[in-house]
């Protein structure tokens, strides 16, 4: 039943929908790279994985700014390798896991989940996610990059 207190009511609240909705739906883009306590990686060196080491953790007094992150490296010779070459080193989808990439969302990494594929770095959510992601190779980083970068926001 219709009452007067919830007809005034409803005519209240209709003028603020639109502001509701714009709030609701409006959100800031994601970081083009995938930070964690205000670095790229969480602070790992993304050049030790081409090495053959897997993670090291990088030292703040090797760091570099790239594309609107904080990246550190374990040693200045992989910051300035970095430097020289930031594309070659930099993990698909800016470290965001590349599973979640390819299913067209955005998802935090590990630096235990990582994969190097024809000379690229690949990241994921966890192990179980790498083991899926390898399992559908090449298709899976199609995918990927299809969603990539609307996926950002």
């Amino acid at each position: 039943m219709i009452t007067r207190r919830n007809l005034v009511g409803l005519a209240a609240a209709v003028p603020a929908l639109p502001v509701l909705l714009t709030a609701t739906s409006a959100r800031a883009a994601e970081p083009r790279i995938f930070q964690q306590g205000g670095l790229a990686l969480g602070g790992t060196d993304p050049v030790a994985y081409f090495e053959g080491n897997g993670p090291v953790r990088g030292d703040g007094a090797h760091a570099l700014d790239w594309m609107d992150a904080r990246w550190t490296f374990a040693s200045a010779t992989n910051r300035d390798a970095f430097a020289a070459d930031p594309e070659r080193f930099a993990p698909a989808f800016g470290g965001y896991c590349a599973f979640a990439a390819s299913r067209g969302y955005l998802a935090p990494t590990i630096p235990e989940a990582w994969s190097l594929h024809e000379g690229r770095l690949f990241l994921n959510a966890s192990l179980r996610a790498r083991e899926l992601w390898l399992a559908e190779l090449p298709g899976v980083i199609a995918a990927g990059e299809a969603n990539w970068p609307a996926i950002l926001g």
